[in-house]
Formats: structure tokens, C-alpha cells, sequence
């Protein structure tokens, strides 16, 4: 579950709004009020004189709203405010049935398009952990895409890991891993001040860490990927406990990926974990 509201608009007229209203016992100036709280999610809201004039008539609302595209809202954030208020709109318009109603629809929608929210009583939409780890690749991506070094880096990353649908060899895992190490690297020199190469002097330099056991974590991982045979360097036979599997390929791109809201200053943790 890791979709956003902004990408599945078009599909809640159809889903949501439709089947809300098109009961006898609602009437049709439902949608003056909605549109009224919709109108504050806009990168170009209505002046006050337009909305008065298109909330005061239940047909040119209804336009209004139903006219409304993906590219018309401010952001993510914004829109998952409008359906939270939305739900006190209806509330207020025609009590708990009519509110209700749109909680089911609402539950139906994020389920139908897997997008990255769970619903809480009485109406908040709470980011999941799969949505915030999405929301933190993708993110990442959007930051890596704009410096052709990153943006190499990171192909170079993702296509080691596509090659592990047809080979999943203790090789392949390592290449993974280095690829994805260096990329860190290359992350943490984009931050000011620092001027180290290797990862683990970036950590000592980058000032983001919470308590100096995170950033000691990092270093491990990195002194994990320089001496284990193979992966960065040759390594230390003696040092190695087995040989690397699946499990260590999982485990590791979620926690190097984790670290990397500490490497960048362009990545916002709170828009990873809200949206944007």
C-alpha cells in the first residue's frame, strides 16, 4: 500500500463522490460545502468573491468540484487534509448516516488503490510503513535524478538489483551491496562540510546524528560491507561467518536505505513520512 490520493483523483468521482450523493435523502447542495473545503487544497484558490458566488449555487459547485484534475491540487498533503475535513462537512451537513457513509467509501477507495494511508475513527488517515518506505525510495529517486553522478549511481544500484530476479548467487547479493554503499557515499559528499570520500569518515563528519550509536550503526554496516570478502575490498576470510544470502540483501538495502535521510539535506523526513 503505497499509492497517494493525488495519482487516484480522477478515480474518486466515480468511487466516492458519486455514490455519496446520488441518494434521494442528499440534497443537492452538498457539494457548496464540499467544494468550499476543497477549494483551500488549490495551488490557485478561488478568490473570496468567486467561492462565495460558486457556493451559494449547488449546480456551479458540483461543476466545480467534479471539474477538478490531479495538477490543480497543491500537494498530497493538502488533499489528505480536504478528506479528513470532508468528513466533518458531511457530519454537519446530515449527521453520522451521511458521514459514515463516506467512511466506508473512503476505507473502499484506499483499499481499491492501495494507496498509502490506514483510516482511524473518527476520520484520519494515518501514513503506513510501507507508504513512508515507498515514499522514501521514491524520494530518493526524485533527489538522485537531478545530479547525473547520483543519478548513475542509482541506476547502477537498482539494475543490481533487478539481476537478482535470475541470479541470486552470494555474488550478485555482494554487488548489491557495494553498489548500494556507494551510492551512499556519493550521497553524503553532496552535504556541506563534508570533504571525506569514504563513508565512514562522512559519518564523522555529517552533524544530523541523533545520539552517536546511530551513527555507529551506520559505520558498522560500512566496516560489514569493507571486510567481508568481496563486497567493497578482499577482505578478511577470518571475519566472515558464512556466506551472504538473501536475508542479507534484504536487510541490508532497508537499512542502508533507511540511513540516507541522515546523508542528505535534500531529503525532508517529514514529507517522506506525510507526502508533499
Amino acid at each position: 500500500m503505497h499509492g497517494e490520493f493525488i495519482g487516484a483523483w480522477s478515480e474518486t468521482w466515480r468511487e466516492i463522490w458519486l455514490p455519496l450523493t446520488d441518494h434521494e435523502d442528499v440534497r443537492e447542495d452538498i457539494f457548496c460545502d464540499l467544494y468550499r473545503e476543497l477549494a483551500k487544497a488549490l495551488k490557485a484558490p478561488p478568490s473570496v468573491g468567486n467561492l462565495a458566488d460558486l457556493i451559494e449555487n449547488p449546480v456551479q459547485s458540483r461543476m466545480a468540484f467534479e471539474a477538478i484534475t490531479a495538477n490543480d491540487f497543491a500537494g498530497e498533503r493538502v488533499l489528505v487534509d480536504f478528506f479528513e475535513s470532508a468528513y466533518d462537512a458531511l457530519e454537519e451537513f446530515r449527521g453520522d448516516e451521511l458521514s459514515n457513509r463516506y467512511f466506508n467509501l473512503l476505507t473502499a477507495f484506499i483499499e481499491k488503490f492501495s494507496l498509502r494511508y490506514d483510516l482511524r475513527r473518527p476520520c484520519t488517515l494515518c501514513p503506513t510503513l510501507p507508504g513512508m518506505f515507498a515514499s522514501l525510495v521514491r524520494d530518493l529517486r526524485g533527489m538522485t535524478c537531478l545530479d547525473a553522478h547520483l543519478d548513475t549511481l542509482m541506476k547502477e544500484f537498482e539494475e543490481a538489483m533487478r539481476n537478482l530476479r535470475h541470479d541470486c548467487s552470494d555474488g550478485q547479493i555482494k554487488t548489491c551491496i557495494q553498489k548500494q554503499v556507494n551510492l551512499l557515499e556519493a550521497i553524503g559528499r553532496t552535504t556541506p562540510g563534508v570533504t571525506e570520500a569514504e563513508l565512514s569518515g562522512i559519518c564523522n563528519q555529517v552533524t544530523t546524528w541523533p545520539h552517536g550509536a546511530i551513527k555507529a550503526s551506520l559505520k558498522n554496516l560500512y566496516g560489514f560491507a569493507s571486510d567481508y570478502p568481496g563486497i567493497r575490498h578482499g577482505g578478511n576470510p577470518a571475519g566472515a561467518l558464512r556466506a551472504v544470502d538473501m536475508r542479507d540483501m534484504v536487510a541490508m538495502s532497508i537499512l542502508l536505505a533507511g540511513f540516507t535521510p541522515y546523508l542528505s539535506n535534500a531529503l525532508d523526513a517529514d514529507v517522506v513520512y506525510r507526502g508533499g
